[in-house]
């Protein structure tokens, strides 16, 4: 299965800028808290969505970063609680539900193990994950993970989350002129570098298959 970032990259490239200034703030909070929120979103291109409303923050003006990363926060942290809340009403029968276009059991599963790994800092880990920052909510509320620890890590990461990828961004659109016209290589970037842990864990399960076997 594609990268879900990758397949956004490829589809729209630099228009992707172009579908930020048309929707703002209300399209990017609806993007974030579907995909944190929203056991579908998990196909959602959160990390390049951030940086690239970074990097457009300092590149035009049209956002402020300020305003960016507060109204982004708190739907990150809304969406959390949402998918929290979802596991926790329907419980195991989450895990039964058979799989669809928008629906994958193996990405639920997948997220169960990093959850088993790291616990409770799964949650903050998580947002920087992409698939596992969808399902990790869910998990945590399916397991009766106390909802004051969970919102604790909950927004502890969803801060931590917007605000690294919008300062990336945004510093980088200060940095190096008209980087927006390069914005392609950008988003290419960002794909790699976010995929980097779930390389890493399936090269460790892998590994540890290998060793049982």
């Amino acid at each position: 299965m594609p990268a879900p970032d990758a397949s956004w990259a490829l589809l729209f490239g630099a228009e992707l800028s172009e579908i930020i200034r048309w929707g703002g703030y209300t399209l990017l909070a609806g993007i974030v808290f579907a995909e944190t929120g929203l056991l579908v979103g998990f196909f959602l291109p959160g990390d390049s969505l951030l940086v690239t409303a970074g990097l457009l923050a300092a590149a035009d003006g049209i956002l402020d970063i300020w305003v960016l990363n507060g109204v982004l926060s708190a739907a990150a942290i809304v969406g959390d609680s949402v998918g929290y809340a979802l596991g926790r009403q329907f419980g195991p029968k989450i895990f039964t539900r058979e799989d669809s276009w928008l629906f994958h059991k193996d990405h639920l599963l997948r997220t169960q193990r990093f959850y088993e790994k790291y616990g409770v800092k799964t949650i903050v880990l998580a947002r920087f994950v992409p698939i596992v920052r969808t399902f990790a909510p869910t998990v945590a509320g399916v397991g009766r993970m106390r909802y004051r620890t969970f919102l604790t890590f909950n927004i502890l990461g969803g801060v931590g989350w917007v605000a690294s990828m919008t300062l990336a961004g945004y510093y980088l659109g200060r940095m190096v002129p008209d980087i927006e016209r390069h914005l392609h290589w950008v988003i290419l970037v960002v794909i790699v570098v976010s995929f980097i842990p779930i390389l890493r864990e399936w090269l460790i399960a892998r590994r540890e298959r290998k060793a049982r076997a």
